[in-house]
């Protein structure tokens, strides 16, 4: 069982920056893969990018590929995503999830708003 609370999110002017956070707690943590998705208002939840429990295998969207980085540090069971040259288009609720090997997403934060006002 795990539990995910994101924070960090805001209001920012275009080319701007954000960094958003999410805590876990549970036992297991550093076995997972932890992900971000967002969701824009009239539109599906996207995926944004994700982290393999070494931090060596990292997977971005083409969307934002360049501008945002994810790190993770498992010994304070916390994910990060660093968010650089912010568009209006990333304006979206972003989640932070969570996934065992060979599964699906299957722990999900409540979101943090992100704005980018144009």
């Amino acid at each position: 069982q795990v539990q995910l609370v994101e924070s960090g999110g805001g209001l920012v002017q275009a080319g701007g920056s954000l960094r958003l956070s999410c805590a876990a707690s549970g036992r297991t943590f550093s076995s997972y893969t932890m992900g971000w998705f967002r969701q824009a208002p009239g539109k599906e939840r996207e995926f944004v990018t994700a982290i393999d429990w070494s931090s060596i295998i990292e997977y971005y969207a083409a969307s934002v590929k360049g501008r945002f980085t994810v790190s993770r540090d498992n010994a304070k069971n916390r994910v990060d995503l660093q968010m650089n040259s912010l568009k209006p288009e990333d304006t979206a609720i972003y989640y932070c999830a969570a996934k065992s090997k060979g599964r699906d997403y299957e722990y999900w934060g409540q979101g943090t708003q992100v704005t980018v006002s144009s």
